[in-house]
């Protein structure tokens, strides 16, 4: 327990450092890639999520999810690629490839699908090489560029919202 209070610690201190050094990039273009970051613990319409994003002209192989559980279990078996707090070392370092790959991959868009600060996602989120990133306005004001005040349950007005404004933007 106390273990996890010193890792809780020094990963909301990378991701200090990385608010820090975060540079903003232009959005100019149509969305073609979508990263989705979700947190599956306290979200559990992923699929019609999903189909949302979908029927707005994204391509389903377009979007990559990365889903967050609190209490993950090695033994079962997840529909997409999911991760916890054990895939985050001590320095705040990602020690799962497909979380490595997700980070690292230029999206045109991130969705930072969580409404609640956990500094394991935030810090993914920082990470992030996406061009745009979208959050939830309770999520610290740092990390997103767009921040759309909704509630967590309510995916259909934020992907609603979400692509009103990005039709403004450009």
């Amino acid at each position: 327990m106390f273990l996890n209070y010193i890792k809780e610690f020094f990963v909301k201190k990378s991701l200090n450092v990385n608010l820090n050094n975060e540079k903003n990039e232009v959005f100019t273009k149509n969305v073609q890639t979508i990263g989705l970051l979700i947190d599956e613990s306290n979200f559990e319409h992923s699929e019609a999520l999903l189909k949302e994003l979908t029927s707005y002209g994204i391509a389903e192989e377009n979007i990559k999810v990365a889903a967050y559980r609190g209490k993950f279990k090695k033994k079962e078996s997840y529909s997409r690629p999911t991760f916890g707090k054990k895939h985050i070392n001590w320095r705040g370092r990602i020690t799962e490839d497909f979380l490595n790959e997700f980070v690292n991959s230029e999206f045109d868009l991130l969705l930072s699908y969580y409404n609640v600060e956990n500094s394991i996602l935030m810090l993914l989120t920082s990470q992030s090489k996406a061009k745009f990133k979208v959050g939830f306005s309770a999520v610290d004001q740092r990390l997103n560029r767009l921040m759309i005040h909704t509630e967590l349950g309510n995916y259909k007005l934020f992907v609603s919202e979400l692509f009103r404004y990005l039709k403004n933007i450009k």
